[in-house]
């Protein structure tokens, strides 16, 4: 007699493996400290975590939509932060060479978001990570300091995925996940720059008389900052009006001052009153500084020379 049998084998699978199921986290973007004076670019990411169940070995297209924030944008290239009525332009990029502007299908500009994708393993679960790159532009010297916020919650983000081979992200197509929300940052701190222009009181044959030359000390600080702007007494450390220019051992006495009439010294913090003061707007602000040979004996023929530091202090 024969007996035959047949066994059946079987899986179970939790239902929720059929159907894709998403969730997804943003971290905060911080810029730290921008120096809106400088021209360069001030770089920084954030990191997109996600995770995905669904079925096994099948691709889940994700859409992450970043539109402009509650900083809102200017320009397709330049969306904003604000420190109350004040702003400060960044840009948030899908690449590392911050060239493809990460954007929405959401906003009035063309960028869309790059096509990220998951696919579930054999437990039917995936996650990955992406990387958000953000730059600050340089040469933004008229934004005062103060910290600069931009929020994405709600409708200025939206996180959607679907089963799909193809890669747009161009319309509002898949799942809505729910919304992450995440802040963009930076501090700018008060800041300033400073050039000068040397002093050159020419050729003279005998000190017989006054020689006046004049140069610049040219103050660039953001705005609102007040500075103040001192000269030391030069190699000598000399008094503002008997400061030394030498040749070896021989000196030409000489001063320097605040204003064309030579009656106002410009030194520093030691005599007091002989510092120049100053408020920044973002922009160079040029200083005359006024320079003066009285009449003195005169030293053997040849080039005197001195060295001034300029001290701007804010």
């Amino acid at each position: 007699m024969l007996r035959l049998v047949i066994f059946m084998a079987f899986a179970m699978f939790p239902l929720s493996a059929l159907a894709q199921s998403c969730s997804f986290s943003v971290s905060n973007m911080n810029f730290g400290l921008v120096d809106t004076l400088s021209g360069s670019q001030t770089n920084t990411t954030a990191t997109i975590n996600m995770n995905c169940s669904g079925i096994v070995g099948q691709r889940i297209l994700i859409c992450a939509h970043l539109a402009a924030g509650t900083g809102g944008a200017s320009s397709a290239t330049a969306r904003q932060m604000f420190s109350g009525a004040n702003a400060l332009n960044y840009q948030l990029y899908s690449d590392s060479a911050r060239s493809v502007v990460w954007g929405s299908y959401a906003w009035a500009y063309a960028s869309r978001p790059p096509a990220l994708a998951l696919t579930p393993n054999v437990l039917g679960s995936a996650t990955g990570t992406a990387t958000i790159y953000g730059a600050v532009a340089g040469g933004q010297g008229t934004v005062p300091p103060g910290t600069y916020l931009s929020t994405f919650s709600g409708a200025q983000v939206e996180f959607r995925y679907r089963y799909t081979s193809g890669s747009s992200c161009s319309t509002a197509s898949g799942t809505v996940a729910a919304d992450p929300t995440f802040t963009i940052n930076a501090t700018v701190a008060a800041n300033c720059l400073v050039s000068t222009q040397n002093i050159d009181f020419g050729s003279k044959g005998v000190l017989d008389g006054n020689v006046d030359a004049t140069g610049q000390v040219s103050v660039t600080c953001t705005p609102a900052a007040a500075y103040t702007v001192s000269l030391n007494g030069g190699t000598t450390g000399s008094p503002p009006t008997t400061r030394k220019m030498s040749k070896g051992v021989e000196t030409v006495t000489y001063g320097l001052y605040k204003n064309a009439d030579r009656t106002q010294p410009w030194g520093d913090a030691s005599v007091p009153g002989s510092t120049v003061p100053g408020t920044g707007t973002g922009v160079p602000q040029v200083f005359t500084v006024y320079g003066r040979v009285p009449p003195q004996a005169t030293p053997s023929a040849g080039v005197y020379t001195d060295t001034v530091v300029v001290t701007v202090t804010y």
